[in-house]
């Protein structure tokens, strides 16, 4: 089991979890939770793929696949900030009409070969002893474009006026509206934006991550885990990435325990049974439960800073919002 390889996979696989995760902080940010990422990703991972079959070009792909998503997730900002609908019944809906529409448009696709995005060296950086072979080796452009998209992410949240705007309808819509903010708006963007994420990340692990295979179990639930890396990660993008590269790290490294049980003809020591790896496979999910649920409770989002009028619909003229 070598730590490199671990490290490197996890960074590939962290990946999808990262666009998700980001994607959903800047829904989050603007006010809505939306639990249908899981249901945009695996619509994404389905565009993404069948776009890429029929064209040849997985870029167009791609684009496709966060199209699809972002239009789906506006159906959920028009029910939640139109319609004034709870949000959390809303995004559970979302995941299920995606999951239904990826299978109807997706059947067939299983088995075929799709057009991927190639990974490759970058050059000189890949040479550099130890984080070299695990930052930039044999990894997905996509991989090298989240480097960039992190900080890019948290610069824009915390320190351009756009991302005051953002900050500013989470926290206390109605003074941003005083101020000539149009919050309906920006909360369908950032809708919007979070539904192209979310596809972004379920076409990475069509076109990228895992080329070359799609099927309804395609997202395997990472976007209920991309929304615990939310609260886990406070609404920061920095800490988001950190959390997903982590978990992409533990699923390579588990799958890595449950290797052969000797080596050179001795006795593995760090073997573990089938039965514990599936154990161990449903420790994120369960640790996503458990986020989700102290998450919710009002203290423990008051002490953990999420946005003050999360979940909240915004009615204008109304008080207190």
């Amino acid at each position: 089991m070598d730590p490199t390889i671990i490290l490197n996979s996890g960074l590939s696989t962290g990946t999808i979890l990262l666009y998700a995760s980001i994607g959903e902080i800047f829904a989050e940010r603007a006010g809505i939770i939306n639990l249908g990422v899981e249901g945009m990703m695996l619509l994404g991972a389905m565009t993404g793929f069948s776009v890429s079959i029929a064209t040849g070009n997985p870029w167009l792909g791609l684009l496709a696949a966060m199209l699809a998503a972002g239009l789906l997730s506006l159906l959920h900002g028009v029910v939640t900030i139109h319609l004034q609908g709870d949000q959390v019944v809303s995004g559970l809906s979302l995941t299920f009409l995606g999951t239904g529409l990826a299978l109807v448009f997706g059947e067939g696709l299983t088995g075929q070969n799709a057009p991927l995005i190639s990974a490759f060296d970058i050059p000189g950086l890949a040479l550099i002893p130890i984080l070299g072979p695990i930052f930039f080796k044999g990894l997905s452009p996509l991989v090298y474009l989240g480097y960039l998209f992190t900080p890019l992410a948290w610069v824009y949240i915390n320190k351009t006026r756009p991302g005051l705007h953002l900050r500013a309808i989470g926290e206390k819509p109605s003074a941003a509206d005083s101020m000539g903010v149009n919050v309906y708006r920006l909360r369908y963007f950032y809708v919007f934006i979070g539904g192209c994420l979310a596809g972004l990340a379920g076409a990475t692990i069509t076109l990228s991550v895992s080329p070359g295979w799609y099927s309804a179990q395609t997202t395997s639930g990472q976007g209920w885990i991309a929304i615990g890396l939310v609260i886990f990660a406070q609404w920061d993008p920095f800490q988001a990435a950190v959390g997903s590269y982590l978990f992409g790290a533990l699923r390579r490294g588990i799958l890595d325990l449950q290797g052969p049980r000797q080596i050179f003809g001795l006795v593995n020591p760090l073997y573990i049974n089938s039965n514990w790896g599936f154990f161990l496979q449903m420790t994120p999910y369960l640790l996503t439960i458990i986020a989700l649920v102290l998450g919710s409770r009002a203290a423990a989002k008051k002490r953990i800073g999420s946005p003050a009028a999360l979940g909240t619909p915004y009615i204008r003229g109304e008080r207190g919002v």
